[in-house]
C-alpha cells in the first residue's frame, strides 16, 4: 500500500492556518509559525488579536477598523514569542501575504532564510522590504490533484469562482474585501490545480 506523506510545509501551513482559527479579529483570521530551516523545530506561534487579558474584540469595527482595529498581527505575536537567537536559520508560514510593519519585523528578528504565505493580503508593500533583506518569499498552494471528466465540467470550474463571488455579494460575513478576497483566492488555487490535472 502506497501512502503519500504530508511535507514539512503542508504540515505548517496546515499549524498556521489552526492557529488562524484563534484569532480573535473581526475582519480577518491570520496565523503564524516561525520554525528552523531543517523543519525540526517550531520556534513560535502567533495570531492576531487584542492584547493579552483585554476583550477577545477589536478596538474599532466598520470601516474605521480597516488597517486600525487595534489587534496585533500574527506574525507581530509570534516575533514576540520567539526567543531564539538572531542568528538561528529561520522560516515563517503565514495564511497571509505579511504586511509591510510585520515584514520589517521579521526582518529584525534575524535569520529569517524564507517566508511561505497562502493568500493575498489587501497590500501588497511587504516583498520588496524581504527583497532588500534577501530573503525569499514564496506563496503556497497546495496542489489537489483530482481528475475532471471533460470539457464541460472545466469550463464550469472556471466560471465557478465568479459565481460565487455573485452569490456571496450582500452576505455580511464576507462584506469585507479582505475575507472575500481570501475565499475567492482559495477556491481559485483550487480550480487552478483541477484544470492543471485536467491538462496533463
Amino acid at each position: 500500500m502506497t501512502t503519500t506523506r504530508p511535507s514539512f510545509t503542508q504540515i505548517y501551513m496546515g499549524l498556521a492556518r489552526s492557529m488562524s482559527e484563534r484569532s480573535t479579529c473581526r475582519r480577518l483570521n491570520v496565523g503564524c509559525v516561525i520554525t528552523t530551516t531543517d523543519y525540526r523545530k517550531v520556534l513560535a506561534v502567533g495570531y492576531n488579536g487584542n492584547v493579552s487579558g483585554g476583550a477577545n474584540d477589536c478596538d474599532t469595527h466598520g470601516e474605521a477598523a480597516v488597517g486600525n482595529c487595534g489587534c496585533l498581527h500574527a506574525e507581530e505575536n509570534a516575533v514576540i514569542n520567539c526567543d531564539s537567537p538572531r542568528g538561528t536559520p529561520k522560516l515563517v508560514f503565514c495564511t497571509h501575504l505579511p504586511c509591510k510593519m510585520c515584514a520589517k519585523r521579521l526582518v529584525n528578528l534575524g535569520g529569517v532564510h524564507k517566508v511561505f504565505y497562502e493568500a493575498q493580503y489587501r497590500l501588497s508593500e511587504s516583498p520588496a522590504v524581504f527583497q532588500a533583506a534577501s530573503i525569499h518569499v514564496q506563496q503556497y498552494a497546495q496542489v489537489v490533484s483530482v481528475a475532471v471528466g471533460n470539457a464541460a465540467t472545466a469550463n464550469a470550474l472556471r466560471d465557478l469562482p465568479s459565481r460565487i463571488a455573485r452569490l456571496c455579494r450582500g452576505r455580511s460575513e464576507l462584506e469585507h474585501p479582505d475575507t472575500a478576497d481570501f475565499v475567492l483566492g482559495q477556491l481559485r488555487m483550487v480550480v487552478e490545480a483541477l484544470l492543471t490535472e485536467t491538462e496533463k
